[in-house]
């Protein structure tokens, strides 16, 4: 992580997305785009992430280099955002999961199992794609989901895409300090870079997707561990954060929930090294 605060945040963004292959798979009548890196010429065991809503494979990049030494990491653009295309049914979590799963099935072949994670909306869809592959699927891991438990706090976020220059940039820091970043000083300019490319490929509306019922309804048929974490200050989900955290617990009581100290809803990036670890660790129990 130091590596990547002393470089540009293009510089970091284009190394890391030049060591990836790419792979588009089938979205309706458009396309699905997927990152994956992988050092064993694919013999590691596969994990997916998820990006939340209004992102893109951006979300895990200081996720992806931590994971990359011991699986095979396979990061799409989920229907409708970044460069994959819109989904047929925009509305059913279950159908989108289900062109993410023919996704995969796609790329590393419908015999192999793999980990799902993901990240806020994304959490919904791994929950779901944890459903419909069942126990080829070797655990879920949900962090910062919407969903589950009480409803969190509206937050309010300002226009952007209208804007140019500095107006445009401060008030992405804006919007990052209100919904994704706690502590202000971890906005920096690869979070900004971040959030910009992501706002402008945004087009699927995920919030009614992702408080629409279907992460618990998937998590009951789950086959499959599940692993949870929330930050303790993630703006969504507060101030019923750790009310989230309880309910969880009740109707899983065999599921791992950490809270991440001081921090927010993008806890894999303002506290990627406490949430790789704890993510690692989660991993390792069901590596095959």
């Amino acid at each position: 992580m130091n590596d990547q605060l002393a470089e540009d945040p293009q510089t970091i963004l284009e190394r890391i997305h030049s060591q990836a292959i790419r792979h588009e798979t089938p979205c309706g009548e458009g396309r699905m785009v997927w990152h994956e890196w992988d050092i064993s010429c694919g013999t590691a065991p596969v994990v997916t992430l998820f990006h939340g809503g209004a992102g893109s494979w951006r979300h895990w990049i200081r996720t992806i280099p931590a994971l990359v030494p011991r699986y095979r990491v396979l990061v799409p653009d989920l229907p409708g955002l970044g460069e994959s295309d819109f989904p047929p049914d925009s509305e059913d979590a279950f159908a989108i999961s289900q062109i993410v799963a023919d996704g995969i099935d796609s790329i590393v072949g419908s015999d192999r199992t793999y980990e799902v994670v993901g990240f806020s909306f994304g959490g919904t869809i791994a929950a779901c794609v944890g459903a419909l592959g069942g126990k080829r699927v070797r655990s879920v891991t949900v962090i910062g989901s919407s969903g589950v438990g009480a409803p969190g706090s509206a937050v309010k976020l300002e226009k952007v895409r209208h804007l140019e220059g500095q107006e445009r940039r401060d008030t992405h820091r804006i919007n990052l300090s209100r919904l994704m970043i706690a502590d202000p000083d971890k906005i920096d300019d690869l979070a900004l870079e971040i959030q910009d490319w992501n706002t402008v490929r945004s087009r699927l509306h995920t919030p009614p997707i992702s408080r629409g019922g279907a992460i618990m309804r998937a998590i009951d048929r789950l086959q499959s561990p599940l692993n949870g974490m929330w930050g303790d200050l993630d703006a969504p989900a507060n101030p019923k954060g750790r009310e989230r955290v309880a309910a969880l617990r009740a109707h899983c009581p065999d599921a791992d929930i950490r809270l991440i100290p001081n921090t927010g809803h993008w806890a894999a990036y303002e506290s990627a090294d406490t949430v790789n670890a704890i993510l690692l660790d989660m991993l390792a129990r069901t590596r095959p």
